[in-house]
């Protein structure tokens, strides 16, 4: 169940935030209201949840004065049953991150971000997870510590790497980043852009849309990522 786990946060853009809201002054002593908000999200390749929060928005507010929080993350979009899908809820402490490879991530996979991100009143965060709620389907219900979510340890080198392989591919590679969109995830249109790379796939993303793109095996290390990317236009082009 963890693969699905990691396949839904790797896969997924944004995620609905609850937060414990202050009572406004005058309102009901020590009742703190639980608030939902939709917020973009990446994700670290420890599967920490990246966000970035405007000091001046409810949430930010509220996690000023607790920092736990969860995070949904919702698969079911598109299915005609929405309740067999799978979603997963995410449980954790949001901590103001000075980060800048966070950063980076953050807004590889969001550029627009990047119009306000440099505004005095935003902030990364980072979610240092605790644990995860699971419902994969009708009777597929599980918690798993946030230990359990990952495959097995990070790739040596890779989170270093990771911008410059990304920038490279954008900028030397944009053909075979439209073979694995068009070939091998059978997804239309073109200006496919590459946002990151890690142990079990890249991402992708094309305007709006995010695709992700996994791999056969896992990644070891950063130097294995290349002859990995090469095998995959092989492979898109034999499509």
């Amino acid at each position: 169940m963890s693969r699905t786990v990691r396949a839904l946060l790797r896969g997924l853009d944004r995620a609905t935030l609850a937060t414990a809201l202050p009572p406004p002054p005058g309102g009901e002593r020590g009742a703190a209201w639980p608030y939902a908000s939709l917020v973009l999200v990446a994700v670290d390749h420890d599967l920490s949840p990246v966000l970035l929060l405007s000091d001046l928005a409810e949430h930010t507010k509220a996690i000023s004065s607790d920092s736990r929080v969860s995070l949904l993350f919702d698969g079911t979009g598109g299915l005609d049953q929405p309740l067999t899908g799978a979603r997963v809820t995410l449980l954790g402490r949001a901590l103001r991150t000075t980060d800048e490879r966070l950063g980076q991530r953050f807004l590889a996979r969001h550029p627009d971000a990047a119009m306000y991100a440099g505004f005095k009143d935003f902030h990364f965060y980072r979610i240092a997870l605790d644990r995860a709620h699971l419902v994969a389907g009708f009777g597929k219900i599980r918690w798993l510590d946030a230990a359990d979510l990952l495959p097995g340890p990070a790739p040596a080198g890779l989170a270093e790497s990771e911008a410059g392989i990304v920038s490279h591919m954008n900028q030397d590679h944009a053909d075979a980043l439209q073979l694995y969109a068009q070939k091998l995830l059978g997804l239309p249109g073109s200006d496919w852009r590459m946002t990151g790379i890690d142990a079990e796939g890249i991402d992708l993303r094309q305007a709006g849309r995010v695709a992700r793109l996994p791999f056969d095996q896992p990644l070891t290390n950063a130097a294995e990522a290349r002859k990995v990317l090469v095998s995959l236009v092989g492979r898109a082009r034999a499509a």
